[in-house]
């Protein structure tokens, strides 16, 4: 058999390193021996290592190229366009801000433009909450269930919620319990698929740390609703909220699936016995 020939009785280290390179189990005495520790792609030095727990890598935290694409862009753009708030014109920001909004008046002429253009800024800067639980929500989420659902996760919350809010509003302009000037309020950001993403993983997550995340974060948005600095947008969140919980089902089955394929998945380097 080409490249799988190994000379009986190899309890040496030269021969363990024969067995690894060969991709086949030892046999007879080597079994115990350094040979096996070789095969198993463990160094005869630190094979103790091996009981111990594996230290979480704080890395996966954060959006990465290969393992989360969908988030990586996003922040990418997300990013400059904060560059440009901070950075730019004040008149030119708030002409490109004020174009993308989705407010009534603009929702009624270009409704698929401004809800995505709507999503590329971020209310409040680069440093607010609803910034550093993008990038932390998003990617545990894309890591669960990938970048295609990640994404529906998140334009579903944005735009259901952002439309649950705006249409009330125009009716209550049509019939004179606002005045017109509702119509061209400023509204834009990320928190509505911020929000929705935050309900969508609490489903996926343990109960002892997914149930806390949900009622914390729930906590949060009742108690900015309560102090009524901005009702409508405060009502988006719960909203949006809402709707991440309402994708567990499916999003169950999915996560469920990816977590099957994994395991029935040898691992790389490993040696399967029979």
């Amino acid at each position: 058999m080409a490249g799988g020939s190994v000379v009986a009785g190899c309890g040496s280290p030269a021969a363990g390193l024969l067995v690894a390179g060969s991709g086949l189990p030892a046999t007879g005495p080597s079994d115990a021996g350094p040979g096996h520790l070789a095969a198993e792609g463990v160094a005869p030095g630190r094979a103790r290592f091996r009981r111990l727990p594996r230290l979480p890598r704080l890395w996966r935290l954060l959006p990465t190229p290969v393992g989360t694409p969908f988030t990586f862009a996003y922040a990418a753009v997300l990013a400059m366009t904060s560059l440009v708030a901070a950075w730019g014109d004040p008149a030119l920001v708030h002409t490109l801000q004020q174009g993308s909004s989705t407010d009534v008046a603009h929702l009624v002429r270009t409704p698929t433009l401004v809800m995505l253009t709507s999503a590329l800024w971020i209310a409040g800067g680069i440093l607010s909450p609803y910034a550093i639980g993008f990038l932390l929500v998003l990617t545990a989420l894309e890591r669960r269930i990938g970048r295609l659902r990640t994404a529906g996760v998140f334009l579903l919350g944005h735009v259901l919620a952002t439309l649950a809010t705006e249409v009330p509003v125009g009716i209550a302009v049509l019939v004179g319990h606002l005045p017109e000037s509702s119509l061209h309020r400023l509204d834009f950001g990320i928190s509505f698929g911020v929000a929705a993403g935050t309900g969508a993983l609490a489903g996926l997550l343990t109960p002892w740390l997914g149930m806390p995340l949900l009622a914390l974060f729930a906590g949060m948005l009742v108690e900015d609703l309560v102090e009524f600095t901005d009702p409508m947008t405060n009502w988006g969140h719960l909203i949006a909220l809402a709707i991440g919980v309402a994708t567990w089902p499916l999003l169950r089955r999915r996560y469920g699936r990816r977590r099957g394929e994994r395991r029935r998945r040898p691992a790389h380097g490993t040696v399967r016995r029979l």
